[in-house]
Order: structure tokens, then sequence, then C-alpha cells
């Protein structure tokens, strides 16, 4: 069975390539996608649609175009993984996180113990709260085993 499985949240390590590699070293049949990690890229999303003056616009259109893929991926995902890093508060993670409880779909936050206090609610809707990618390929492998 194909499993689709969308990764949320911090873009400053490279977390996203370790589950990728646990997961084709363990064999599962993932496919993972997420939002557009290019910061700068992400940040320019909307500028095809006029330039703007005022950087809340920009930051407005441009997260409005990030939405259109961030929600269509996340609909279309077996499973989320929100990762919150230790650098940057990322908003848009707990955004996400929301989003999937909204749309009761199961997602595993990933973040270190420090910042438990701040998630709780995010992690009380969480189906697994991990603070190692490996955990959550093991996760994977349980979720995805014959």
């Amino acid at each position: 069975m194909t499993f689709t499985v969308y990764l949320s949240g911090e873009i400053h390590t490279d977390w996203r390539d370790e589950i990728k590699r646990g997961a084709e070293a363990a064999g599962l049949d993932v496919v993972f996608t997420s939002a557009v990690t290019d910061h700068e890229a992400s940040d320019a999303a909307g500028d095809c649609l006029g330039a703007e003056s005022n950087a809340f616009w920009r930051d407005h259109k441009s997260s409005k175009v990030n939405a259109i893929r961030t929600k269509t991926l996340i609909q279309q995902a077996d499973l989320v993984v929100v990762r919150f890093g230790d650098k940057y508060k990322q908003w848009n993670a707990a955004f996400d996180a929301g989003y999937c409880a909204a749309l009761d779909k199961p997602y595993i936050t990933l973040h270190g113990e420090d910042i438990v206090h701040p998630l709780k609610e995010v992690d009380a809707a969480a189906m697994a709260w991990a603070t190692t990618t490996e955990q959550v390929v093991e996760i994977l492998k349980y979720v995805l085993r014959d």
C-alpha cells in the first residue's frame, strides 16, 4: 500500500531528508510531500500577482498562493508530520496541525521536550508526539507493516 505523508513545519534543518532516508532504508512504500521549503521562493509566491509596496500585502498574497499547495497536499495525505524546530516560532506549522485536526487528518508532532507546554493543545490532538526522526520512521514502519 502506498502511503502519502505530508511533512510540515520547520525548514532550517534536514529533518525531512532524515525521515525520507529512514523510510527508504526500511523499504517503505511512502510518497512524501511538503510545502515549498525554499524560504525566498515561498515569500515571493504571490509576486506574480503584482508588486506591493507594503510588506503585509506581499505576505498576504504569497500566503494565499502557498495555501493552494499546502491545503491540497494536506487533504491528499494519509498522515502529516508537523515539525516544530528550536530556532524559530513556526506559526504556520501550528496552523497546519490545527487544519489537520479540523479535517480529522492524523498527524504526528515532532519537537523537543522544551516546547511541550506551549504545544500542549497541538500535541493533545496529535496521534503521536515524537522527539526524533527515527521515532517517526518507526511509526511509519508499524503503520505500514503487513
